[in-house]
């Protein structure tokens, strides 16, 4: 039993009131309130942004914006290509960047040895990989496309590569967070009944994870959707008038549509490229509440 002297209830006395004392300094104080300065004005910023594109392409956010093509004459002009290339770019990139993201995750987490100088250098650029601009995946991808000899790179395939190659190690870091957040004592219940390393990772580890691991990676594929800048570089065209059929079809997407819209001198196309960002941003939030929803309803409290 712990005895509480005179003594001892002074010195915790004076700790605490010096605890008090330092988060009160003037230093503190400044900090804290420049912090609530910067929060308000990003988030007063935002909302304006909010405001007013909503104000000036509330009117065109209609059927013509989903069903017509794009046309010199704004009133009859609409997003459907845009729509529909964002779709398949986007839904080609899950394909190519998930599986082998979500791979490569469990290789390093669960089988790699991480004392081996090789594995540690992979992780290292994994690291590095995640803040690398935009762009420079786009000139990556045009690299891989002309070393296998395609000519013409704005194709849904080319598209789709430079967004893997962005979203990759996103996916990554995002997975492997997720499998160290199942317990030890899960893998060792498995292996100690029998199950090789590979059952349980399959069976255990890789299940429990999923609702990380799928939060991850709704979140990196809206990052991927918001990108203009690597398929800008691909070539990517502004102004298309037929529906994108596959994977070697040109395309252009939602945020390069909204780019050719703006630079027009014509006020009605800005409301169209107001209208498409509403719409663009309608589908970011979407899949970032879908991102919170799997979360909070499937993750598990060990």
């Amino acid at each position: 039993m712990a005895l509480h002297t005179p003594a001892v209830a002074t010195h915790q006395a004076r700790l605490a009131t010096g605890n008090r004392s330092k988060e009160r300094t003037p230093a503190s104080i400044v900090f804290l309130a420049l912090l609530w300065v910067s929060l308000f004005v990003a988030f007063a910023t935002l909302v304006a942004l909010i405001v007013t594109t909503i104000a000036q392409g509330a009117d065109r956010l209609d059927a013509r914006l989903f069903t017509e093509y794009p046309s010199s004459r704004p009133e009859e002009a609409g997003a459907r290509p845009a729509i529909l290339g964002s779709l398949w770019v986007i839904g080609t990139t899950a394909v190519l960047a998930i599986p082998l993201g979500v791979a490569a995750a469990v290789h390093l987490e669960e089988f790699a040895d991480r004392r081996h100088w090789f594995n540690r250098f992979i992780e290292l650029n994994i690291q590095n990989l995640s803040a690398i601009p935009s762009i420079i995946y786009g000139m990556l991808a045009i690299g891989t496309l002309a070393l296998i000899g395609v000519g013409n790179k704005n194709i849904v395939i080319g598209g789709a590569l430079a967004l893997a190659l962005l979203i990759l190690p996103v996916i990554i870091i995002a997975t492997r967070e997720a499998l160290r957040a199942v317990p030890r004592e899960l893998r060792h219940g498995s292996l100690a009944l029998g199950s090789t390393e590979l059952q349980t990772t399959w069976r255990i580890t890789l299940p429990s994870a999923v609702p990380g691991i799928a939060t991850g990676t709704i979140l990196a594929l809206s990052r991927a959707l918001g990108e203009a800048a690597p398929l800008l570089l691909l070539g990517a065209l502004v102004f298309i008038s037929f529906d994108p059929n596959g994977l070697l079809s040109g395309f252009t997407t939602m945020p390069i549509q909204i780019y050719g819209w703006t630079n027009a001198p014509q006020a009605g196309f800005h409301e169209l490229a107001a209208a498409t960002s509403i719409l663009l941003v309608g589908i970011l939030l979407a899949m970032n509440a879908l991102a919170i929803v799997i979360r909070n309803r499937y993750q598990r409290r060990w």
